[in-house]
């Protein structure tokens, strides 16, 4: 009996036996791969901070919020919106190009910190290039070219026959040097001979205070900020910037239409989230996933198309194909102007 007692646990015994050695060796395994298999599971763990290199109330601002808030939810940890304007984007742009490649610090910005400033500062603290990478493109709108009413000029042209009539006499708003209304004002005194002033100030919300109140004559602004100082009758719409009129201006002429059809009026680049470049694939796709269905979402797209913005919301490759496709565009007009800022 109790020899075949022994016969029957021996196999058992060493079934067990090779169990503990399979477990054992699962278990190191485990301890040695913790930062790949199940760090891409993880993330994220602690908040994460969206960058945004413009003041509070801006269109920028505002849709980093939208975005901030429906991309918390789906990724089960807040997202918090820091604003670190100034300096044409440097602070913010560079202050994520040099954080942890970890997730955890991004940008959410427009063109300018990543592809004018190239060529207006020689010694830029950062290349976008080889530094950043993009995520998603939120989302693509227009401006408007504007003025204080008491201007008198009705279109285009009669703006540019006054400042050729008064050289000095106006002012033009932009939100810091080497943004869209600061080359739109120096493309425009270089190709037609005209002498419009540029006041730099740290977002569009200030711009229209100044407008409204005389201290600068024009400006381009987006859709979003115009509404409520339109309506005041104290500033006119000219101009929408491309080759069409948007819905919520319906009776404002394109630039096209004015008879202004040139690259420089046309080259709108998206509103754009990036990473440091050196983040794990893994993170960079879940990001780019998340982001695309908030953006798609009706809540987030409801906001975007009020703003009477595009809604994109594309994934990591489209987006780099999408800044790749415009950044020499955007290159060129920088190079053509011949400003520089340092």
């Amino acid at each position: 009996m109790n020899q075949n007692k022994h016969l029957y646990w021996k196999p058992a015994a060493q079934a067990l036996a090779a169990v503990a050695t399979r477990v054992g060796l699962l278990a190191a395994a485990l301890a040695i791969l913790p930062l790949s298999a199940r760090a891409q599971t993880d993330y994220p763990t602690r908040p994460l901070h969206l960058i945004v290199p413009y003041q509070v109330g801006g269109q920028v601002d505002t849709i980093a919020r939208s975005v901030a808030e429906g991309l918390g939810k789906r990724l089960g940890q807040p997202v918090l919106v820091e604003n670190k304007p100034g300096a044409s984007g440097i602070i913010a742009t560079n202050y994520v190009a040099k954080s942890a490649p970890d997730g955890y610090t991004l940008l959410l910005t427009l063109a300018s910190p990543i592809t004018a400033n190239l060529v207006l500062f020689k010694k830029l603290p950062y290349d976008p290039r080889t530094e950043l990478r993009p995520v998603s493109d939120i989302a693509k709108g227009t401006g408007v070219i504007v003025i204080n009413s008491a201007l008198p000029v009705r279109n285009i042209d009669e703006l540019i026959a006054y400042a050729r009539k008064e050289p000095g006499a106006l002012r033009m708003g932009s939100w810091g040097p080497g943004s869209t209304p600061h080359l739109i004002q120096h493309y425009m005194n270089k190709t037609y001979g005209i002498d419009i002033l540029n006041v730099p100030y740290k977002g569009e919300l200030p711009i229209m205070t100044a407008l409204l109140g005389g201290q600068i004559d024009v400006a381009l602004a987006s859709v979003f900020t115009l509404k409520q100082p339109l309506a005041t009758g104290k500033i006119r719409a000219l101009a929408v910037l491309g080759s069409k009129r948007i819905s919520s201006l319906p009776n404002v002429p394109s630039m096209a239409e004015s008879g202004y059809d040139d690259d420089a009026y046309r080259a709108i680049a998206p509103t754009t989230l990036l990473a440091p470049a050196q983040t794990p694939a893994h993170i960079v796709e879940r990001l780019g996933r998340e982001v695309s269905a908030t953006v798609q979402s009706p809540e987030v797209r409801d906001r975007l198309l009020a703003m009477d913005l595009e809604p994109i919301g594309n994934l990591p490759d489209e987006a780099l194909a999408e800044y790749q496709t415009y950044l020499p565009i955007i290159l060129k007009l920088n190079a053509d102007t011949g400003v520089t800022l340092d």
